[in-house]
């Protein structure tokens, strides 16, 4: 049962190494293809139907780049396509997502401080809520509204706005920016799968079958990507988001996501126009700093719960069964005097204003809450607490392992 535990974690770290391998493949194409499609220049004696050219160097060598911009005359016999970095970063992210917050639902997902939810209630609206922002946008850029970009990315950024007020209304502070991310990624990756791939496929058999194929299909697949271009950024850091305390920690954390996709919108602004132009406004950037400072200011004003608050509430289910295993008590002493110092609603280590990724350890429920990251940070490994702040020997580590075993063997 315990090496089960461990190999979990093993499978969590390597789905999350997936994750980001494939995300950083993703993101790069994305941003080569948008750079290059801006840096195309009109050029003398180009083939016919050719959009512009671009020359490029890398590696030692030269590349000699050009953009058909509907197609061109024949069906090349090489053709790569750019869209497994998509599907697989999704696939890797749910699974992920499965792993961490549905598996593991009852410490990640659920605050019974802001929701009272069973844990199945919670997967479902997590599964579900994904799907809405898809159905939404996609509904809106088949309108007449995608006709008019500017007014069709005000309407997804309100959208974005309402889920992120409405994840951290039910949700903790880590699940409800990783979800507003996943929520913004679906969007990204079913554009890619729904849109750009299947339009790319009809100008193929167009080609294929001699016919003359309509500019209308590349014109969808450019706008869809250039969507997903500007919302990268943002995605990115709500990925990273579960890290930071201040990001996610606080009364206005739901603003903090908000504000985050302006700034991806104002610096993929300026890179984007470099790309086409030589030279991007700068403009961008005191306003990006601006956002930047607004963000740092929200997330100081907090207005979470006590400890007071904490130490009333009742414990969960979950909670209860490590609680109430034997060898609590000693361990219970043994996570309060070496670690919450720092793990407190107020820490008191150095110059510290927040817990380390919003984990509390000072009441019998937070350590119960946490007895699976205990067990790994402080129990199994010497991770925690860092060495240069206080020396745990191996008979408390004894105890928080024995402690947990315990209760896991109680299941």
């Amino acid at each position: 049962m315990y090496d089960l535990a461990i190999m979990w974690d093993w499978i969590a770290f390597s789905v999350r190494w997936l994750h980001v391998i494939t995300a950083m493949a993703w993101i790069g194409a994305s941003f080569y293809f948008i750079a290059l499609d801006l840096g195309l220049r009109k050029a003398p004696n180009m083939p016919v139907g050719a959009h512009g050219e671009e020359w490029q160097v890398h590696g030692g060598g030269f590349y000699h780049i050009q953009k058909y911009l509907v197609a061109p005359e024949n069906m090349p016999e090489h053709l790569i396509w750019h869209k497994w970095q998509s599907y697989i970063t999704w696939v890797s992210g749910a699974a992920l997502l499965m792993i961490v917050y549905w598996v593991g639902g009852e410490l990640f997902l659920l605050d019974p401080t802001k929701a009272e939810l069973a844990l199945w209630q919670g997967i479902l609206i997590s599964a579900g809520s994904l799907t809405i922002g898809w159905l939404a946008y996609d509904y809106m850029c088949k309108s007449k509204l995608g006709e008019h970009s500017t007014l069709l990315m005000l309407l997804l950024f309100i959208i974005l706005v309402v889920m992120s007020w409405g994840y951290n209304q039910i949700f903790t502070g880590r699940a409800a920016l990783l979800h507003l991310g996943a929520f913004t990624a679906t969007i990204m990756t079913a554009n890619v799968f729904f849109q750009i791939m299947p339009n790319q496929r009809i100008v193929v058999d167009d080609l294929k079958a001699g016919r003359t194929p309509d500019a209308k299909y590349g014109k969808i697949a450019k706008l869809r990507s250039t969507h997903n271009n500007y919302l990268t950024l943002p995605v990115v850091f709500l990925m990273l988001s579960n890290h930071y305390p201040l990001a996610f920690g606080t009364e206005y954390a739901w603003i903090i996501a908000s504000l985050i996709f302006l700034t991806g919108v104002t610096i993929r602004h300026y890179f984007n126009t470099m790309h086409a132009t030589g030279s991007g406004p700068h403009w961008t950037w005191a306003v990006t700093v601006l956002l930047m400072v607004l963000i740092a200011w929200l997330s100081t004003v907090s207005t979470g719960e006590t400890w007071e608050d904490a130490e009333a509430r009742d414990l969960t289910p979950y909670e209860q069964k490590y609680a109430s295993a034997a060898g609590f008590e000693d361990a219970y002493d043994t996570v309060v005097g070496n670690c919450s110092m720092c793990h407190a609603r107020e820490p008191v280590w150095g110059t510290m204003k927040w817990a380390p990724k919003g984990v509390y350890l000072e009441t019998p429920g937070d350590v119960a809450r946490h007895a699976g990251q205990i067990y790994l940070q402080a129990g199994l490994s010497h991770a925690m607490p860092p060495p240069n702040a206080i020396q745990m020997d191996d008979e408390a580590r004894k105890t928080i392992v024995a402690w947990v075993r315990e209760a896991r063997a109680s299941e």
